[in-house]
Order: structure tokens, then C-alpha cells, then sequence
């Protein structure tokens, strides 16, 4: 398996206890694993109070793509897979909940004392979107430095095999960032799925914790209901993002890379 040419001499590292938020177990899966899931971690009236927020800016964001034509690459398509990054941008709800008590326990847990918001994005997966979003890393798309950090990936509505749940390909992560091709539906890491691959089914509400660098995939929807989520990722602080161009620049735009009260 190829390494991605920045990555040269990755060493994995975590914090060690005592943890605020996770247990033992489930600080073993993340190094072990690369990731485990936190049930229930929001109250339904959390999730729908960020449901309703976020509904209306994917419903702009789909009615975007139904207007671009075939020759401009995306990997969302109209009426099938939407992504639009940067809620804590266009609504004051995203940008409470990336500061909720959850996320800064977690940031301590597996990140360290100091982290910001990284990115964050809704992703919804309507009815009928028959393709899987291809193995990845997140530090596949962008190459970040440290290459570690955190994505929650939160279960906006329940999340099944059927509907486009995540899948993770454990142990992976500790190589660092792998070699990224890529296909007409996004970046890929992995071709096959590997024999230990992981479905990661979870209710509203709770969150699928996994490291950046740990592949994972999205199957079909192939129900009736939309498969809403909503990604939120931290970085330590101090983190710089490596363009294609080869420029590097400080992941602290003070709009939505901000730091994470602990």
C-alpha cells in the first residue's frame, strides 16, 4: 500500500487517562481500531433543533447542484448525496453546537488540552443514491499536519447499513495518510473493502468517532428516508493545511476555525 508523498515518518499518538468523556475501552478502539461509537451522545431535542437549521441550507445547497451542468466535478450530486460545509457559517445553531460540552470533552480525550473546529459539513443521502462514497481518509482530500485529528460524524436521523451508514477499515490508521486516486464519485484509498471492515450503525443522536486517518466508506440509500448527518472535525491547535498548489497555511480562520473551550 502506497504512503501519501508528505507522509514519511508517522508515529501514532493519543492522550493517555484519566479521560472526562470516554471510557478505557473505548480510547483502546480508537488506537486499535480507529474509532467506536458514542450512543446517544445529543438529546432528541438537540438533534431536532439542529435539523431544523441545517434542512433549509441543504435544501439551497441541493437546488445549487440541480443548476450546475455536467462539466463541473463534484462529489455531490442533485437530489442523490448533498455536502455543504461550513454550517457554522450560515447559522448560529451550527455554530453552538460545535462548541457543545461533548465535542470539547472529546478534543481533550483524543486530541490534547488545546483544539479548534477543523471543518465541519452536513452530509445528506436522499432516497435512491444507489453509489457508496468510496474508501477514504479524511486526510486524504487535504492533507493536514499533525495528520491525526478527529471527525465525529453525527447521526442527524438513524443510520443503517441500508441507508449509508459508515463503515471503517480498522488498523489502518496507524500507517498515517495513504495514497488517494481519483474516481468519478471522490477520492479512494482502498478499491475492495478489507476482510475485517466495519459497519458502524447508530441512532440519532449519536456519533461515530474516528480518526482522520482511519478509511471508511458510506454505502447505497436504498430506503425511502433521507440519511441525514452532520461532520464535525477538530484539529490540535497550531494544525497547518498543505494545498495541492504546495502552499501551507494555519487551520485558525477565526470565523469557523475556532478554538474549543475545555
Amino acid at each position: 500500500m502506497n504512503l501519501h508523498p508528505l507522509n514519511s515518518d508517522f508515529t501514532w499518538i493519543q492522550p493517555e487517562p484519566p479521560y472526562r468523556l470516554i471510557t478505557q475501552a473505548q480510547a483502546d478502539a480508537y488506537r486499535e481500531q480507529g474509532g467506536f461509537l458514542l450512543e446517544k451522545a445529543f438529546t432528541q431535542a438537540e438533534v431536532a433543533n439542529l435539523v431544523e437549521a441545517l434542512d433549509p441550507i441543504e435544501a439551497e445547497a441541493n437546488a445549487y447542484l440541480a443548476r450546475m451542468t455536467d462539466d463541473q466535478p463534484s462529489i455531490a450530486r442533485a437530489d442523490e448525496i448533498v455536502f455543504r460545509p461550513h454550517a457554522v457559517l450560515q447559522t448560529p445553531v451550527a455554530a453552538q453546537f460545535a462548541t457543545h460540552p461533548v465535542f470539547a470533552a472529546l478534543c481533550g480525550d483524543l486530541i490534547g488540552p488545546s483544539a479548534r473546529l477543523y471543518w465541519d459539513q452536513l452530509v445528506y443521502k436522499r432516497p435512491g443514491t444507489a453509489e457508496e462514497f468510496p474508501w477514504h481518509q479524511d486526510n486524504g482530500y487535504t492533507y493536514v499536519t499533525p495528520q491525526q485529528y478527529l471527525t465525529c460524524w453525527v447521526a442527524l436521523t438513524d443510520a443503517t447499513p441500508e441507508n449509508g451508514c459508515p463503515w471503517i477499515a480498522p488498523g489502518l490508521h496507524k500507517q498515517g495518510t495513504i495514497a488517494h486516486q481519483w474516481t468519478d464519485l471522490g477520492f479512494e484509498c482502498l478499491e475492495t473493502a478489507p476482510p475485517n471492515a466495519q459497519p458502524m450503525p447508530l441512532a440519532a443522536g449519536s456519533i461515530a468517532v474516528f480518526s482522520s486517518l482511519t478509511p471508511h466508506r458510506t454505502g447505497p440509500n436504498v430506503t425511502d428516508q433521507i440519511r441525514k448527518a452532520y461532520i464535525l472535525q477538530y484539529a490540535p491547535d497550531g494544525a497547518v493545511v498543505h494545498s495541492r498548489s504546495g502552499t501551507v497555511q494555519p487551520a485558525n480562520a477565526p470565523d469557523r476555525q475556532f478554538l474549543i473551550d475545555q
